[in-house]
């Protein structure tokens, strides 16, 4: 009867608002001597929000409504059945219309609850996710009474009861094997305590690390360090380990107690060659120093360097204690130390990679002093090279569409010349690329220069800076 009052009251509130307090808080009010359900309801009103996310669905109403149908269906049923109208038997002296009342009372029970959990899950701030996922178990546990009191009408509950335990006890013993194993990890983990709460746990198996969060009868709950960013940073990302792979990682603590909540880091700087190595050495150890002094203090274990021969430069590798929850935070103050003493002082500086090419390196120095092979590809002067042996087609659309590509791409394929006693050069192939070129303001253009017997070579090229406007 309370349950039947419980949802009549429900039905009878004229749209209340979406922050109200559980049917089963009213009605408490209501046998306290309350002002009745809608003075509970606004006493909730006035001191909760209705939290985000839990907006009454639709289908809580006709949820309502089913219940009192089933719980009057069931009324109905049962006295049908003790007064012996329209009596259809199915075994035992069980009858169809005491199998309708069971089942109806099981649905009725079913729908209430469902609406309970809405409300208890509203007031405990959760979400209607929660809710769903509650109610469908509740509605799985209906269906399989339903199933047992219709075996139980037909007189069959001993003999199905029988194959259903057997099969029952197999499922458990072949799906609990988990569970199992997880509970026994969870009591070795309570015991031995191999990580604790709030601990910095790695398990490199599982590429994870993260902060122990809580300890649970099934599942560990770490809040993920790095993953979505580069950096070992605690994210607020929970996740859900199972006890029963505690057997099967292997776990690092980086602070198994709190006086070795420390370990050695470092920071790898490099060096070029003609830095001076003790100012380095003094700018990298008193940023160290400046950064975690109170760790110096508590560990006892000053800075230290390190150093290797590299390709380009020295690497000096910076060594210190830090903090295993803050270690980016010191890295990077760190860096910071290092970097700006680093502009500072002219004394040293930091290497970079460069791509070294000798031939380039002495295109003006050196190249010069020595005479240019024959059919060498040269940079020679636009002015040098006589333009009356153009054609007289030279100068057409063709041109202009190769003035335009050059301008773009650059020039693809150098020019032909001979060079000439006087040490100007005559174009042989090239002729409407040596204008294009002179169009577009070039002061010299590559070229396969090639000799002419009794000819004297050709002063040595300028330097590659000139070679262009």
């Amino acid at each position: 009867m309370c349950c039947i009052l419980a949802l009549g009251a429900r039905l009878r509130e004229p749209r209340k608002p979406l922050h109200s307090l559980p049917i089963w808080y009213a009605m408490a009010r209501m046998g306290e001597g309350s002002p009745g359900v809608a003075s509970a309801l606004e006493s909730r009103q006035l001191r909760h929000e209705e939290p985000e996310g839990m907006k009454r669905p639709e289908g809580m109403k006709r949820r309502v409504m089913a219940a009192v149908v089933c719980i009057a269906a069931s009324v109905g049923f049962y006295w049908l059945h003790f007064a012996g109208r329209w009596t259809v038997p199915l075994g035992e002296g069980r009858t169809l219309w005491e199998f309708m009342g069971i089942a109806s009372a099981v649905m009725a029970f079913r729908y209430a609850v469902a609406v309970l959990i809405y409300d208890f899950v509203r007031w405990r701030g959760g979400t209607v996710g929660e809710s769903k996922m509650l109610s469908g178990f509740v509605g799985v546990l209906a269906w399989l009474a339903i199933l047992g009191a219709f075996v139980y009408s037909l007189g069959l509950l001993k003999a199905v009861g029988a194959v259903a335990a057997g099969f029952a006890g197999l499922l458990l013993g072949w799906s609990l094997q988990a569970p199992v194993s997880g509970i026994a990890a969870w009591v070795l983990v309570t015991l031995k305590r191999p990580f604790r709460i709030g601990d910095r746990v790695l398990f490199p198996s599982l590429g994870l690390i993260g902060d122990v969060n809580r300890i649970g009868l099934m599942y560990t709950v770490l809040d993920q360090v790095g993953g979505a960013i580069g950096s070992e940073e605690a994210i607020g990302r929970n996740i859900l380990i199972p006890n029963a792979m505690l057997f099967q990682q292997v776990a690092i603590n980086y602070t198994p107690k709190a006086e070795a909540a420390y370990f050695l880091d470092e920071v790898v700087i490099r060096m070029t060659y003609d830095s001076d190595w003790d100012t380095a050495e003094r700018i990298l150890l008193d940023a160290a120093r400046t950064v975690t002094a109170e760790i110096i203090r508590q560990t006892g274990q000053e800075p230290y360097i390190r150093s290797d021969m590299w390709d380009y430069g020295i690497l000096l590798r910076l060594r210190y204690m830090t903090m295993a929850k803050d270690r980016p935070r010191i890295t990077h103050e760190i860096v910071k130390h290092i970097f700006k003493a680093v502009q500072r002082d002219p004394r040293v500086d930091m290497a970079i990679p460069f791509v070294y090419s000798f031939r380039k390196s002495t295109d003006g120095v050196m190249r010069g002093s020595f005479p240019d092979p024959d059919e060498a590809i040269q940079e020679v002067p636009l002015d040098a090279i006589d333009g009356d042996t153009l054609p007289e087609d030279a100068g057409g659309a063709e041109t202009e569409e190769l003035t335009e590509r050059i301008r773009k791409e650059g020039l693809l394929q150098p020019i032909v010349v001979t060079a000439a006693s006087d040490g100007r050069y005559r174009i042989l192939v090239g002729h409407k690329r040596f204008l294009a070129c002179r169009r577009l303001g070039w002061r010299t253009i590559a070229a396969v220069v090639r000799r002419q017997p009794g000819v004297p070579p050709p002063p040595p090229s300028p330097a590659p800076g000139t070679s262009r406007a």
